[in-house]
């Protein structure tokens, strides 16, 4: 796990969840996820935040490109992968998504963020820890 000394990326994730907290603070919930999506790009430009949205980024299998591409919500400066949720709850398949997203795409970090509570939750994904899915924070297990 990251401590306070070692956050990956700490200044360009907090310049992130904190347009994330704006527009979770205007919109609050109860919208779809493209809405937030929309909102997001748009915080992102005011506060000159790099990013590509919906970027595609190819899965590469034993050194052999599938042909399949996944698109992340956002891809921010470059190097950090944010994935929206609008949900009334977390579960084991977001975290799983992200962290996917993140070996197949070779990035470090993922922000995973949900605009569907009363209080924006998100949560930082970093690939070089391991995972197993009892692990996945507040998700639920079934």
């Amino acid at each position: 796990m990251e401590t306070k000394l070692d956050i990956v990326f700490k200044e360009e994730s907090y310049a992130i969840i904190g347009a994330a907290m704006e527009v979770h603070r205007e919109l609050g919930c109860g919208f779809t996820e493209p809405v937030y999506q929309d909102a997001l790009e748009y915080e992102f430009q005011l506060r000159k935040i790099p990013y590509q949205r919906e970027m595609p980024i190819s899965v590469v299998y034993k050194g052999k490109s599938l042909g399949k591409c996944f698109r992340a919500d956002f891809v921010c400066f470059d190097k950090i992968i944010v994935e929206l949720k609008a949900v009334q709850s977390m579960v084991n398949e977001y975290y799983a998504q992200v962290y996917n997203y993140l070996k197949a795409g070779g990035f470090d970090l993922g922000l995973l963020i949900n605009f569907g509570q009363t209080s924006l939750e998100y949560e930082r994904i970093v690939k070089k820890q391991k995972w197993s899915q009892k692990q996945w924070p507040t998700a639920k297990i079934r």
